[in-house]
């Protein structure tokens, strides 16, 4: 049994997608905003998604009913993701997966991010002049393409955690493709305000139609059927992905990306072949009574919204009744996006300080920094234990991106985010589905200012920085809350900001992740506009911040666990995302 809770409010108005001027520049949004709806929440009692499309979150709700485990819920809801919400992940890309064992008490990531071809150089993203790409060049086709991880990843978990046979998963996405759904609200904002959609005739046959006018997107609410995708899950269903990354799948995906008129790629199938997920160790830090628990690099989500909570923390308990919460939460913000910004990388790469930039004595001295009546002027990257002195560099790191939180009918949790990168990634689209522009989220000058060579620079093999940051929480040491949320760089101040309103100001999670977001990572500080009031704009401009007014384009989907009410969710109004249960 459930209920849902409608409360109206404002809608904001679209942004339209900004031209890039640099491929560097970190205050791009990945997607173009596409209103705001009612907060969305519901409660369940034995099992839940919450998944960013309808569509989605029922096939989960299917899978779960049939005695399905948190994983094999995620891996259903994620191959129809990439049918209905395909701008923003499907099996052309990558995930991070934090999965909890409710029985065993195991805490896992499972990283599927993907990895450079063994041909590339650092000097990919440079031009003739040895001047980095602009964006757009460096996106549009093959050479932005990295070997896909998503299905490695979905697989590995499978074997270890999953109930119902692998084929089983693959129902709903199949049925769905060959039926056909209608054309998404959002998903029409998105071809009609992203540049450059259809350049290849594959993506632009499938998303458009031939008018006396030119190509223009299929209408909102059109049947949108796809026959190639279908045909490429029952391959998958059957052969399992040894056909995706060894077998005819990987040819068509290579092939694929080396003849891309647009710009040809380096991926080759030893590339494919030699692709596997990786297992690791979760990420955890304490903030006030709680566990929080996230992915560690080549995600730089987890130690960074572990730093922003740990800052605000000792910046609170400093100033007792005197803080300002939303002061402090930007000053801390530009702080862990300084050390982010300097040492996250590909841990197999690059020496990354993983425990030191999440230290309780060092981020205790480093929110000295902050002060409650003023701004830090210049923020620089601290020395955290363990760490080789780096100056920061930037990274486009704009990922078109989805989040699903699971919780299944034995406790287990599963909080996901996957990625093709920008809206529609590489825009090149092979048997039926999008595939990714991931190698853009590395950094396009291979060194810094000074000559020293940047962490998050291109290599072979390499895995890229994300900001992905798929969160578990834990009170007495049991599961009490899963989220995460797309959106770039800007994910890591929505899940902290939404964990701060949770766990702190102790809102409903529906109410707490509708609430205006703020955003500093280090430069002009974002609230979100028409949710934020004037006394708070009048008050922190008093102190020096140079705040803007911007959308935001967040989707935040979170459950919260009780074990005396049941289940918790949350949906963000931003995007078109659903609770489903039982």
């Amino acid at each position: 049994m459930h209920w849902l809770s409608i409360k109206p409010l404002l809608f904001s108005a679209l942004c339209l997608y900004g031209v890039l001027a640099h491929a560097s520049d970190p205050l791009i949004a990945p997607e173009a905003a596409s209103g705001f709806s009612a907060i969305k929440s519901a409660n369940y009692n034995k099992a839940m998604a919450v998944t960013a499309n309808p569509h989605a979150s029922r096939a989960a709700a299917r899978i779960l009913r049939q005695g399905g485990s948190a994983v094999d819920a995620a891996i259903a809801a994620q191959l129809v993701l990439g049918l209905v919400e395909p701008q923003s992940s499907g099996i052309g890309g990558g995930a991070f997966m934090l999965h909890w064992q409710a029985k065993s008490g195991e805490l896992v990531v499972w990283d599927g991010r993907e990895t450079a071809p063994a041909t590339v150089s650092e000097t990919h993203y440079s031009n003739a002049d040895g001047q980095p790409m602009d964006f757009f060049s460096a996106v549009i086709g093959g050479h932005s393409v990295g070997v896909p991880g998503v299905m490695a990843m979905l697989e590995a978990s499978h074997k270890e955690h999953g109930k119902l046979p692998w084929a089983n998963l693959f129902r709903p996405a199949i049925a769905l493709a060959e039926q056909g759904f209608a054309i998404s609200e959002r998903l029409h904002i998105l071809l009609n305000r992203m540049p450059r959609v259809a350049v290849n005739p594959q993506i632009r046959d499938y998303f458009y139609s031939q008018t006396e006018t030119g190509w223009q997107p299929k209408t909102k609410g059109s049947l949108l059927k796809n026959p190639a995708y279908a045909q490429t899950l029952r391959r998958l269903a059957i052969l399992g992905v040894s056909d995706f990354y060894r077998g005819e799948l990987a040819e068509q995906i290579v092939q694929a990306v080396k003849s891309d008129p647009n710009r040809a790629g380096r991926l080759n199938l030893s590339d494919m072949a030699a692709y596997q997920p990786e297992k690791r160790k979760a990420i955890c830090g304490q903030f006030r009574i709680y566990q929080i628990c996230g992915v560690p690099p080549p995600s730089s989500g987890g130690t960074t919204v572990l730093a922003i909570l740990s800052l605000l923390e000792n910046y609170e308990m400093r100033y007792g009744k005197r803080v300002d919460w939303q002061h402090g939460f930007i000053e801390a913000s530009k702080l862990a996006f300084a050390d982010r910004n300097a040492y996250m990388g590909d841990p197999a790469f690059v020496s990354v300080p993983t425990q030191g930039m999440i230290d309780h004595d060092y981020l205790r001295q480093r929110a000295m920094l902050i002060s409650n009546s003023s701004v830090i002027d210049k923020v620089n990257a601290g020395l955290p234990p363990g760490a080789e002195p780096r100056l920061s560099s930037n990274s486009p790191e704009l990922p078109s991106t989805t989040h699903l939180s699971i919780v299944d009918t034995e406790g287990n949790v599963v909080s996901m985010t996957s990625s093709i990168e920008n809206a529609f990634g590489s825009r090149i689209m092979v048997g039926g589905f999008i595939l990714n522009n991931q190698l853009t989220d590395f950094s396009f000058t291979p060194k810094d200012i000074d000559g020293a060579l940047v962490a998050n620079r291109i290599q072979p093999g390499k895995r890229p920085r994300s900001s992905m940051a798929p969160t578990i929480v834990f009170k007495d040491d049991k599961a009490l809350l899963a989220i995460g949320s797309p959106g770039g760089a800007r994910i890591i101040n929505y899940v902290a900001g939404s964990l701060y309103r949770i766990l702190a100001k102790e809102l409903p999670v529906a109410e707490a992740i509708a609430d205006g977001h703020i955003v500093a990572m280090g430069y002009d500080v974002e609230l979100e506009r028409g949710h934020v009031d004037e006394p708070t704009l009048a008050r922190l401009s008093e102190r020096g911040h140079r705040i803007k007014l911007k959308d935001q384009t967040s989707g935040l989907h979170v459950i919260r666990i009780d074990t005396k009410t049941g289940l918790e969710g949350g949906a963000d109004p931003r995007r078109e995302g659903e609770i489903s249960g039982l």
